[in-house]
């Protein structure tokens, strides 16, 4: 198993409840509201707020979150670099949507507008 690997499994059996309050800081730290992380995190898996509280209540894996969700057709129009990563150039599936997830997070973070994170 090579190191990527290591990591992709590693991220895989992570739960999304473990990540969802670090996200919820980051947005809140720079005075954005958890009603938008939410509207993103719709936009991109398409869990509304019950179903996405359910799978934070259930420790849902990474790799579960995503196989479950009704990933949105514009999320490959999610570009660019997060965590030293092209998007892009992510080959596993799996990492690939979690560098979506991030990125929309970071632009929430930084101020873009909503109609530019979901690229409407």
């Amino acid at each position: 198993m090579t190191p990527n690997d290591k990591q992709n499994e590693r991220v895989a059996q992570m739960t999304f409840a473990s990540v969802y309050p670090h996200y919820v800081a980051k947005v809140e730290k720079k005075g954005r509201t958890i009603a938008e992380l939410h509207q993103l995190i719709e936009w991109l898996t398409g869990y509304d707020e019950k179903k996405l509280q359910e799978l934070i209540d259930e420790k849902t894996t990474f790799k579960d979150f995503f196989e479950k969700a009704s990933l949105n057709p514009n999320a490959s129009l999610i570009t660019g670099v997060i965590c030293g990563y092209r998007i892009e150039e992510i080959e596993n599936p799996l990492m690939r949507q979690v560098r979506y997830l991030d990125k929309l997070v970071d632009e929430l973070a930084k101020g873009k507008k909503m109609e530019k994170i979901l690229r409407v």
